[in-house]
C-alpha cells in the first residue's frame, strides 16, 4: 500500500500542476500571428523638441523587455506600430510655502495616439491611446528638471502602451 502511494504523491503532482497556464506573455488574439514588428519614430505634435525620439526609444525598449515581439527594420516586419504624440499637459504639482504662484514640484502628462498595420495587406490591427505621466521637485537646473521629467512620462507611457499590445488577458 506505501508503494502505491509513493507512486501515486508524484503522478498527482504532476497531473494537477499549471492548470491551464503558460510560461510567457498572451498577446491579444488580433495579434497572435505578428512577430516582428517595426516601430518608427513617433510624430511629435507638440513643440518639445526631440521628443519623438524619446518616446520611441521608450517603446522599443520596454517592446524588447516585454519580449512578445522582436523590433526589427521596416523591411524585415511583419507589421508597424505608428504613433503620435499628442500633448504634454504640465501642471503645478506643489507650490512654494511662501509664494503660491512658485512652483516646487511639477507634473508633466504625455498622451499619444498609435496604431499596429499589417505590412502585407495595409489594414489596421490595432488602434489605442496611451499616457504617461510622472512628478519632479524642482531643481536649480530646470532644463535638467524638465528633461528628467519627461524621460520618466516617456517610460511609463511606454510601459502602458507595452502593456496594452503584449498582454491580451
Amino acid at each position: 500500500m506505501k508503494q502505491i502511494l509513493f507512486l501515486l504523491a508524484p503522478l498527482c503532482l504532476l497531473l494537477s500542476g499549471c492548470a491551464g497556464y503558460t510560461l510567457g506573455g498572451q498577446k491579444p488574439a488580433h495579434l497572435r500571428n505578428i512577430t516582428k514588428i517595426a516601430v518608427p519614430t513617433f510624430e511629435n505634435l507638440t513643440l518639445e523638441p526631440r521628443l519623438g525620439v524619446l518616446v520611441t526609444n521608450a517603446v522599443i525598449k520596454q517592446l524588447q523587455n516585454h519580449g512578445g515581439y522582436q523590433v526589427v527594420s521596416k523591411a524585415e516586419a511583419e507589421a508597424v506600430l505608428e504613433g503620435k504624440i499628442q500633448n504634454i499637459d504640465r501642471t503645478q504639482f506643489r507650490s512654494d510655502r511662501n509664494n503660491i504662484l512658485r512652483s516646487s514640484q511639477i507634473q508633466a502628462v504625455l498622451g499619444t495616439s498609435f496604431q499596429i498595420k499589417d505590412l502585407s495587406s495595409g489594414a489596421v490591427l490595432h488602434n489605442g491611446v496611451a499616457s504617461g505621466d510622472s512628478q519632479i521637485i524642482l531643481d536649480a537646473n530646470l532644463q535638467l528638471s524638465e528633461t528628467q521629467l519627461l524621460e520618466h512620462a516617456a517610460q511609463r507611457l511606454a510601459y502602458e502602451l507595452a502593456d496594452q499590445i503584449c498582454e491580451g488577458w
